[in-house]
């Protein structure tokens, strides 16, 4: 299970990195900042949320390119939620919004800060992709939470897609009024398609 999580391009390029930073921060390369590293990941949470509710989730743009990409980002995966290509960020879009946010954090706090707060990102993004992958294979999460955020997120999918957009994560959810209980909402007929 875990190394076909592994296998997946952007999963696999996010922890090079992150291994690639971490050895950085232990050899002294780079110094770390504990502060940073919690703001990036930070960051990536509140950007989890607001990408999956206002852009995956957008109404059809009138450019065929790119309704293809909204297709490949998100509509495809309601269609198919079980499939794993279809479940992973594509590294054509993880690697320019890591670099932009770097590069934004670098403009707001300096280029040695970013190397902190992207760690952070990427290891946000770990824990995104994780959850999210073990909510869409036949596997039971042994602990209570793990079985929880797995029911949380397939509500999401099977229940209605205008509620539940935290995947790893249910604050915003309930910051925003799309937190519900699992017989709180109606079931939506077009959950496995989106805009249809």
């Amino acid at each position: 299970m875990f190394l076909i999580f592994l296998r997946h391009g952007s999963v696999a390029a996010l922890v090079a990195g992150a291994a690639v930073e971490a050895l950085a921060f232990c050899f002294g390369w780079i110094e770390p900042s504990f502060g940073l590293i919690l703001l990036g990941a930070l960051l990536f949470y509140l950007s989890e949320y607001g990408m999956h509710r206002f852009a995956f989730h957008a109404p059809p743009l009138s450019w065929p390119w790119m309704r293809k990409l909204q297709h490949r980002l998100h509509y495809d995966h309601h269609v198919e939620p079980s499939r794993l290509d279809l479940l992973f960020l594509p590294i054509w879009f993880l690697v320019p919004n890591l670099a932009v946010a770097a590069g934004l954090v670098a403009l707001v706090f300096g280029a040695a800060a970013s190397a902190s707060a992207l760690f952070g990102m990427m290891l946000a993004i770990l824990h995104y992709e994780w959850v999210h992958y073990v909510a869409h294979i036949p596997y039971q999460p042994r602990t209570r939470l793990g079985r929880w955020i797995k029911q949380y997120h397939l509500r999401h999918h099977f229940i209605s897609e205008k509620h539940w957009f935290g995947v790893s994560n249910p604050t915003l959810d309930g910051v925003f009024g799309t937190f519900r209980g699992p017989d709180a909402s109606e079931k939506s007929a077009t959950t496995r398609k989106l805009y249809s």
